[in-house]
């Protein structure tokens, strides 16, 4: 299961940076392609459930793309969540977390992924990881300008 670990300095608390991360329905504000909305609650806990769907926005803001189902199963604010993906076609684990360092916070992205496809999935991955690992630096930069303008 390839791991992948990727981070981004925010010129801000670890409790501003944390907050703006479980606002869950404002992540399309700065992750790639990707709105995101709760299932049965607000999701601030353990076993809240979220959902983002990822892909090519369509006419009458719908997507077409990869629809992420998502378990919260660690909560500990302002430092870490943890989920595991159970979709069909995004599976494995993720790990949001906020580390206090001088000026600031580091955000930390860590996906732990079950990739689809069996052998064919294993194969594929060496041509995807380049694009998937520069949506994600995207998106964690663009984390970073939203997190500070809400911690003003």
């Amino acid at each position: 299961m390839p791991e992948l670990v990727e981070t981004v300095d925010v010129a801000a608390s670890r409790e501003q940076v944390f907050a703006a991360l479980v606002d869950w329905t404002t992540q399309g504000e700065w992750m790639l392609l990707t709105d995101v909305r709760t299932v049965d609650g607000d999701a601030q806990e353990v076993g809240g459930r979220i959902e983002a769907r990822t892909g090519v926005p369509l006419p009458g803001g719908r997507r077409l793309g990869v629809l992420d189902r998502m378990t919260i199963t660690g909560w500990d604010p302002p430092n870490v969540v943890d989920v595991r993906h159970t979709g069909r076609v995004v599976r494995g684990t993720g790990s949001f977390q906020v580390r206090e360092r001088d000026g600031g916070s580091t955000f930390v992205w860590v996906e732990t992924l079950d990739l689809p496809l069996g052998a064919l999935g294993r194969l594929g991955w060496p041509l995807v990881k380049p694009a998937f690992v520069a949506g994600v630096r995207l998106s964690l930069r663009r984390f970073a300008r939203y997190a500070e303008s809400r911690a003003r």
